[in-house]
């Protein structure tokens, strides 16, 4: 990963980017690269969800 200095993270708590002065680790995704990889944390995360919630490999419900 990057210097610390140029990462980012998406905070939970407050709903938006930080850099590393910001809440705990616990509360926060990331790190991310840049401000705007940090932004869509949470539409990342919804993308994957849905990905493995339709992956027959992950899901017992999809088996026949």
């Amino acid at each position: 990963m990057s210097d610390s200095a140029t990462e980012y993270w998406f905070c939970l708590t407050h709903h938006r980017v930080e850099g590393p002065e910001g809440c705990r680790n616990a509360e926060r995704l990331g790190p991310y690269a840049t401000e705007a990889e940090a932004a869509r944390a949470l539409d990342k995360v919804e993308e994957r969800n849905e990905q493995w919630d339709n992956d027959p490999r992950w899901n017992d419900d999809l088996e026949d």
